[in-house]
């Protein structure tokens, strides 16, 4: 079965630090680039990041540039995403997805091939 698995997410104070983690189970990521996307409630799921398939190019949401870090680790087959300085507006459901193409495709398409079943972060005090 093909699946990707998020983990890490968990309740913080705002200024604190998560770092998500994506698997894939049953299939290699190495053909794929692969987006974090987040959903808040009442509000639209949005892409925060994404990583091309050899990792040479990455993409963030303005909200997150310069607080989040997206990487990729072949041989774990995971991809990882670092979030600092999170605030309470990043408290959302965390999402992986993956798409079989070598680049990230445009930052509002949802057409991925595989999504995980997301994780909450929750960022209050």
């Amino acid at each position: 079965q093909l699946q990707l698995v998020e983990s890490g997410g968990g309740l913080v104070q705002p200024g604190g630090s998560l770092r998500l983690s994506c698997a894939a189970a049953g299939f290699s990521l190495d053909l794929y680039a692969v987006g974090w996307f987040r959903q808040a409630p009442r509000k639209e799921r949005e892409r925060v990041s994404c990583i091309s398939r050899h990792g040479g190019t990455t993409e963030y949401a303005n909200s997150v540039k310069g607080r989040f870090t997206i990487s990729r680790d072949k041989v774990k087959n995971t991809v990882s995403l670092q979030m600092n300085r999170l605030t309470p507006e990043d408290t959302a459901v965390y999402y992986c997805a993956a798409v079989e193409r070598v680049f990230c495709p445009d930052v509002n398409s949802q057409d991925y091939d595989h999504w995980g079943q997301g994780t909450q972060v929750t960022v209050s005090s």
